[in-house]
């Protein structure tokens, strides 16, 4: 579908969706624990729920009960199981260690661009230590086992890969240690995981360019515990308020590990170094095109392999808009000011099939010369299904354009 927003200033309080990467990671410690959670997660997106298809094809069980979920954990592991991760690479990273260290025959399916993102570093991993997987890229098949010992990982591809192994590792008998061969960048995801593996009583210990995990562990059920609001979806919010808008975000905590919480010091300035928070990028350069000054990100190089080439969709967003920018190797220079004049009565950006593109398109279209249709916006059901209802009730200007 295509929406049309038509310009006005967004304005009045919204409470954001639970943190979609806390939720992988609570839903998952859950289905490792030895006993039941009970998980509050305010609402459910595309992401969330390929992981918790891929737990329940695993053994777990989850209800719903309103905002909340109860977890019975994983008793029996199946012999095969078929993980669909749809678009989502984090649950891609995160269950093919987990299957792994299960020693489950799995089959891992995905959808969109997932098939095309990068695993070859973890993938290559796994299979040191035991594991049999047929490709690096979906669709791919696992079998066999893992075993303990000294692992090595590149830390500036994906936080993904070391998440997935801090999850897998503490299942296995042996010790291990896992060990980074270059910097680690997006390292407030590892925080994340670190946390929610505290929370759920396994130990870990920093050591050097690395960690310690020691085998045998038991994931243990803290009983319940609520996920936090998600930085990241606030962050178009955020962006509308330095756009104009006078919007007021609820359901955030300040004392979260999550690192997106970096959005409120980095918008409007002129240098942004984008490394440990790509996914800010979109909310960032929107805000950015309107100063009257030039905006470098740079750092960012990851977000040409996400659900679009970020940059590149990035860049083409702002253009369509009427702004002007350039593409580098690791980011963008926007040189802001108000937008070229347009011959046309509507403005059109392309939604590239990317949740982020969308929301961010949305935010400068309340705040454009003139109306924007915005292509494919279904791909918020992603990670926000409920940013358009949001965005209405925040009093923006939205018409619905069915193809077709």
């Amino acid at each position: 579908m295509n929406v049309i927003v038509t310009p006005g200033k967004l304005a009045g309080s919204v409470r954001v969706p639970a943190s979609k990467s806390a939720a992988h990671r609570a839903l998952i410690c859950a289905a490792l624990a030895d006993g039941p959670t009970r998980i509050g997660i305010s609402a459910l997106n595309r992401d969330i729920e390929a992981t918790m298809d891929c737990l329940a094809a695993l053994g777990a069980k989850l209800a719903r009960d309103g905002d909340a979920w109860t977890i019975e954990p994983i008793r029996e592991v199946p012999e095969a199981a078929v993980l669909d991760c749809g678009e989502s690479g984090s649950t891609l990273r995160f269950m093919l260690p987990v299957a792994a260290a299960l020693g489950v025959k799995a089959r891992l399916t995905g959808r969109g661009r997932l098939p095309q993102r990068p695993n070859a570093p973890l993938t290559a991993a796994l299979r040191e230590h035991g594991a049999i997987i047929d490709s690096d890229a979906l669709p791919l098949n696992l079998s066999g086992g893992l075993s303990g010992g000294r692992w090595t990982l590149p830390g500036n591809i994906s936080s993904q890969y070391v998440t997935g192994l801090l999850f897998a590792l503490p299942l296995l008998l042996g010790d291990s240690e896992l060990m980074l061969t270059t910097a680690l960048e997006s390292s407030a995801y590892v925080d994340m995981t670190l946390q929610a593996l505290r929370r759920f009583g396994i130990c870990v210990e920093a050591a050097g360019n690395g960690w310690r995990v020691p085998g045998g562990q038991r994931y243990h059920s803290p009983g319940a515990l609520a996920v936090e609001g998600d930085w990241s979806a606030a962050a178009f919010w955020l962006a509308a308020n330095a756009l104009g808008g006078d919007v007021r975000v609820e359901g955030l905590s300040d004392d979260t590990a999550q690192g997106d919480r970096a959005v409120t010091g980095l918008l409007g300035k002129p240098m942004i170094d984008a490394g440990g928070v790509p996914d800010l990028v979109p909310a960032l350069a929107v805000a950015a095109a309107p100063l009257p000054q030039v905006t470098r990100i740079t750092g960012a190089a990851r977000l040409r392999l996400k659900e679009s080439d970020r940059l590149e969709s990035v860049a083409a967003l702002l253009r369509a808009l009427g702004h002007d920018v350039e593409v580098q190797p690791d980011g963008l220079v926007i040189s802001g000011g108000a937008p070229a004049p347009c011959p046309e009565a509507v403005r059109t950006v392309d939604g590239a099939n990317d949740h982020r593109i969308v929301m961010a398109a949305a935010v400068a279209a309340a705040f454009a010369d003139r109306p924007v249709r915005i292509t494919g916006a279904e791909a918020v059901e992603k990670s926000y299904p409920d940013f358009f209802r949001d965005f209405a009730e925040l009093g923006g200007n939205i018409r619905v354009e069915h193809a077709g």
